[in-house]
């Protein structure tokens, strides 16, 4: 099953430390809070994935282009014809990462349709914001997806209420209202998954927001689940949550390590 993320965002509430780079490659420890994520679907088994792109897409394809010698230790010999030795080898270089333009100003939703075609071949897919991080039970949410047989699971956590509020009856997402004033209860994490009938609530427009009218329909007709998520999940939003997640890496202390 692949696994979509969207790394178009500009982080406009943490320019402080992303002033010239996207959000997703703002680092937690040595390497960007995308490869953290990369590494909580890759430990569960999901190595593929496709990254919707936007403002500054060319940091993060440098990343991946890079992505032996950046990670690597290697020794230089100038002058030779093979110039490069590297000497490690990393267990997630089996990763396959297709990096997918979709636009620099693009919204959420709009970026998801335009991938559409990066996941003909699956029935679904997982969707995830490419700036949190948690100890998420990847194979329990799959389970609990396929169980209910609905098209899109959402995973219910229990941050700092600041994001898109979630009304829950039983299992089902009764309504969604994005960022209100005072958030009670679970809040979106993302860490959704998918089935195909996801792209009928989608188009192309740039301004569409998956947040706004598309999962608001989803919940409206029934097909929107939510996964209770009651472990650690924290955003990469602020100056605040970079000390924090950078704290929790450097004492060794991070949940979501893999």
């Amino acid at each position: 099953m692949k696994t979509v993320i969207l790394c178009g965002g500009q982080g406009t509430r943490i320019r402080s430390v992303a002033d010239n780079i996207p959000k997703p490659m703002i680092t937690i420890g040595r390497y960007p809070i995308l490869w953290h994520i990369m590494r909580t679907y890759a430990a569960a088994g999901h190595s593929e994935f496709v990254l919707c792109l936007g403002h500054q897409s060319h940091a993060i394809k440098d990343f991946f282009v890079n992505y032996h010698l950046r990670t690597a230790d290697f020794t230089v010999s100038l002058g030779n014809t093979n110039p490069v030795e590297t000497h490690s080898i990393h267990d997630d270089e089996n990763w396959q990462v297709t990096l997918v333009e979709t636009g620099l100003d693009t919204m959420t939703g709009a970026r998801v349709k335009k991938i559409e075609k990066y996941v003909t071949e699956d029935e679904s897919f997982m969707l995830t914001y490419g700036d949190g991080v948690g100890d998420i039970d990847i194979p329990a949410l799959i389970n609990f997806h396929k169980r209910h047989g609905k098209t899109m699971t959402v995973t219910g956590v229990r941050p700092p209420g600041r994001f898109g509020e979630l009304e829950i009856e039983g299992d089902r997402v009764a309504g969604f209202n994005e960022k209100p004033q005072a958030a009670a209860g679970r809040i979106s994490g993302g860490f959704f998954v998918c089935n195909r009938n996801v792209f009928n609530y989608l188009n192309d427009n740039d301004n569409l927001t998956l947040e706004a009218e598309p999962l608001q329909r989803l919940a409206k007709d029934g097909e929107l689940m939510v996964y209770r998520h009651n472990g650690f999940w924290h955003p990469m939003d602020t100056y605040r949550d970079y000390k924090l997640l950078n704290e929790l890496w450097a004492s060794s202390s991070a949940p979501w390590k893999h």
